[in-house]
């Protein structure tokens, strides 16, 4: 059969490249040829497919024998999911001030997964067992929704990552509790590139008991998992997900994306890159005068503070995102397609407009 024809026009620059967000860019290449793979033919629909069913041998190899994986559009809906899996109706989950579930998913864990978010303010986006008890408390108390879940975010949301010791310190800690621990994993890999260990170092290992797997922000063109990892601590996953409108129809295009970044170490090449380039970025940046880093760069974002009329100057010649405006904060995030001469021409501009 020969190629369709399209009349699909490019609306895009596709040399143009920024530090807003790893979502900006593209699929890797090699996503897209496990896509096309894939295509063509019938098979059978709603995760009944041979894609699907590789998946979890794939999911399996790293995170252990039981580990179980329910595919799902987004890392919202994967948060929202997998929180909802570990909590009942009056539960509610303990998690960092700048968790993602907290500060940028429109309010979906508690309007759409009906649960309570327990904030904590912290130094660097990290939880610590301390930090958790100033939530850990009021079980027996009916005007108090109980916690029931810890959530932690690795890579954090400021860019810095837990060892696993300080994972495995927070699941006993958590465990003697009677709560579960969720790990939001939309940068897992940039986790274990940073750390140089395999993901079940700071997952299954240490007592994690569910995670949300990134695949997006990796080089997927879309598609997150949950990965069940204590069989125990849930129940009728597959009827949460369709309740949750997370369930596609045609999994094996998610399904297919995860194995290409899984299967090898494709997922692993991408992150290292993105970190490197993050290292990168801020070798050059130190040596501003006037710029200020402020966290550890530790995976692949940069977070820096600058004079305010410098930055919006800068956002015009490449796009970012303040994170915190009034304080003058910014962040610049690298990704797997990201080049030392995007690296070095981000750092050129920044020069030029601080000299201004």
């Amino acid at each position: 059969m020969n190629p369709p024809k399209t009349d699909a026009r490019r609306h895009h620059d596709p040399e143009v490249r920024g530090f807003a967000s790893d979502n900006y860019a593209g699929a890797h290449p090699e996503v897209l040829a496990a896509l096309a793979v894939a295509n063509g033919g019938h098979q059978v629909a709603y995760g009944e497919d041979d894609y699907t069913e590789n998946l979890q041998r794939i999911i399996r190899s790293h995170f252990g024998a039981t580990a179980e994986a329910f595919p799902v559009f987004n890392g919202t809906g994967a948060n929202v999911v997998a929180l909802q899996a570990v909590t009942d109706r009056w539960g509610a989950v303990i998690c960092a001030e700048s968790a993602h579930i907290n500060v940028d998913e429109g309010g979906a864990p508690e309007r759409m997964g009906g649960l309570k978010l327990l904030t904590v303010p912290t130094p660097d986006g990290k939880l610590t067992p301390e930090l958790i008890d100033r939530q850990a408390y009021g079980w027996e108390d009916e005007h108090r929704a109980m916690p029931q879940v810890v959530s932690i975010t690795q890579s954090t949301e400021l860019g810095t990552l837990y060892t696993p010791d300080e994972i495995r310190a927070i699941c006993e800690h958590a465990h003697a509790r009677g709560m579960r621990v969720h790990l939001d994993g939309s940068r897992i890999a940039n986790a274990a590139a940073s750390l140089d260990v395999p993901m079940r170092t700071f997952t299954n290992a240490v007592g994690v008991d569910i995670l949300s797997l990134g695949g997006t922000k990796n080089g997927a063109l879309f598609g997150e998992a949950v990965v069940v990892l204590n069989q125990d601590a849930v129940s009728h996953m597959k009827h949460l997900r369709k309740l949750s409108m997370q369930l596609a129809s045609k999994m094996r295009f998610v399904s297919v994306q995860l194995e290409a970044l899984l299967a090898k170490d494709l997922w692993l090449r991408n992150a290292r890159h993105a970190n490197e380039m993050a290292q990168r970025l801020a070798e050059g940046v130190r040596a501003v005068h006037g710029v200020e880093i402020l966290y550890p760069v530790q995976a692949n974002g940069v977070f820096a503070r600058l004079p305010h009329d410098v930055s919006e100057r800068l956002q015009k010649r490449f796009r970012f995102y303040f994170w915190d405006e009034a304080a003058g904060v910014v962040r610049w995030m690298c990704a797997f397609d990201t080049t030392e001469d995007d690296v070095d021409r981000f750092v050129a501009a920044l020069k030029e407009e601080m000299a201004r």
